[in-house]
């Protein structure tokens, strides 16, 4: 699938903000396989002073930006053209045992960015969690296929979790959203990834977009107004890091476009930095995920 992108963040500030340090990570990733994007452009007003880019630990593209002039608005806009080739999935049935991934993420010697060893400890945003463990542990009794019961829990967490915009904001820990049984995307893959990890098994976030007008006879799935998040669970040496959507209850395909790659949302947060101001500000985002007729 090819597709064009548009997202629109726009931040209006009650007095006007007099520095600002931003760190931006809005450029979608190059995934082997999977992912390439093709042209990619970010428009910051007002000019910053100084812009530098690179990339993080995970392979994120990150922005570092400094405004050093007052101003009351700030929006940052980007276009992206990205092609996405949705990963054939394996047989759930025929992936490695809960106890089999369990041992080798322990085993495996490898500290790349990859490796599943940054996808089992607890991290900034998602402590572990001894209810979450205890709830999610029903789905993964030790002989159990990884994969199926990963596919359980993520139903577990649509069935009876309620999607509602407005009910948490991205400071919200895990054990909060998953007391009121409910939120949004990011609550749900952290709640995940908390569950999963309390168990011995790598997991990690993902955020990212999905396309905006679903395929014909499809309904519409929930977070395609604003940026997404699922969760990727590692499955063994063999299977690797497979994505699993608990917003929507289906494995990420060709209509998820991912942005960040990290341990949660403290590591792939779109807009992050420090900014020198006394006032309230508000938030706007507007995006767009367009399939392309070849």
């Amino acid at each position: 699938m090819l597709y064009d992108i548009r997202q629109t963040t726009s931040y209006t500030y009650t007095v006007p903000v007099r520095v600002a340090r931003q760190v931006l990570r809005m450029t979608p990733v190059d995934r082997a396989g999977h992912q390439h994007v093709i042209a990619h452009m970010l428009e910051i007003q007002p000019d910053p002073a100084e812009r530098e880019q690179g990339i993080d630990f995970f392979g994120n593209g990150v922005t570092w930006v400094t405004l050093d002039q007052p101003h009351d608005h700030l929006q940052i806009s980007t276009r992206s053209r990205v092609e996405v080739a949705a990963t054939a999935l394996p047989e759930a049935e025929e992936t490695p045992s809960v106890d089999t991934v369990r041992a080798a993420a322990l085993e495996i010697p490898d500290l790349s960015a990859r490796a599943p060893c940054h996808g089992l400890f607890a991290s900034r945003a998602v402590p572990l969690d001894g209810e979450i463990t205890d709830w999610a542990a029903t789905s993964f009794p030790g002989d159990r296929p990884v994969l199926q019961a990963g596919l359980e829990l993520m139903h577990r967490i649509k069935d009876e979790f309620l999607y509602q915009p407005g009910s948490t904001i991205v400071t919200t820990p895990p054990h909060e959203a998953f007391e009121a049984r409910r939120g949004v995307c990011q609550d749900f893959a952290q709640v995940m990834i908390a569950g999963l990890r309390g168990l011995g098994l790598p997991a990690r976030y993902v955020s990212g977009y999905l396309r905006t007008v679903p395929p014909e006879g499809q309904a519409r799935l929930e977070g395609a107004d604003a940026t997404h998040a699922w969760v990727e669970l590692w499955c063994g040496p063999r299977a690797g890091w497979i994505g699993l959507d608990p917003t929507n209850a289906i494995p990420a395909g060709d209509d998820h476009i991912i942005l960040a790659i990290g341990r949660d949302y403290a590591d792939v947060a779109p807009v992050d930095g420090v900014i020198v101001a006394s006032g309230d500000h508000i938030l706007t985002v507007g995006v767009d995920v367009i399939p392309v007729e070849r």
